[in-house]
């Protein structure tokens, strides 16, 4: 039985940190329509994503940071919230090397990705990084219940499985999250390489990964050897 290969998005495939400020300045946009200091707002909101990109209530602390009173967050907010989950970015640049380790991983092995978020904001995403066309399986956890099932729940993962026709154990996770993408992978007793990049790159590798590495590439050149050497029995 061969072994698939299961690919974290944001920060694993693309800097994160490139939709997050194309998102910011829709949302700026947005605000000035709504006769605020769009300006403020998006610099408010970018510090609020720099601080930490998926605590939830960011443009609400941002309006509050440009002196918005708290009387009027419940007018302002939703449609900046739609500003920001129905912006497209025009482009995503992937990492260097990726999308060329991801056709060579796609050639390889039965290949998946997995991704939390709203399902809008997720497939403008994949859209904008012009790699769909290799990523054959996308799971978005929020699809199969919501954040509560976000990685390190295993829904998102035992979901991919079934899709590939693979058991989970059989499938490598690869992505930049100690604390999620790895942590998936073990809750489903799956490998899982770790990338060092984006913005949880310092963070402590607990769960420790089968493997830790820099770049995708180096990630995909680990699992090519490894899908190389199940097969060889």
């Amino acid at each position: 039985m061969p072994l698939g290969v299961v690919v974290d998005l944001d920060d694993t495939l693309y800097p994160q940190a490139d939709y997050l400020a194309s998102a910011a300045a829709a949302v700026g946009v947005a605000a000035g329509h709504a006769g605020l200091d769009g300006a403020a707002v998006h610099a408010a909101l970018r510090s609020e994503l720099a601080a930490g990109s998926d605590t939830g209530g960011t443009i609400d602390r941002a309006l509050l940071a440009v002196g918005v009173p708290a009387s009027a967050l419940a007018g302002l907010v939703p449609p900046l919230v739609a500003a920001f989950t129905r912006h497209t970015p025009p482009r995503l640049t992937p990492y260097p090397g990726a999308e060329e380790a991801l056709r060579a991983l796609a050639a390889a092995a039965p290949l998946a990705c997995l991704t939390d978020g709203n399902p809008a904001i997720q497939a403008a995403k994949v859209a904008a990084t012009g790699l769909g066309p290799l990523l054959p399986v996308v799971v978005v956890t929020d699809t199969l219940g919501g954040r509560v099932v976000r990685k390190p729940h295993p829904a998102g993962l035992l979901a991919v499985s079934t899709r590939l026709g693979l058991p989970p154990e059989r499938l490598l996770v690869i992505g930049d999250r100690p604390g999620k993408d790895v942590a998936v992978a073990a809750a489903v007793g799956a490998r899982a390489i770790r990338v060092r990049q984006g913005e949880y790159a310092a963070a402590p590798d607990e769960p420790r990964a089968w493997a830790v590495v820099d770049t995708f590439p180096a990630a995909a050149e680990l699992a090519l050897d490894l899908v190389g050497a199940l097969a060889r029995g």
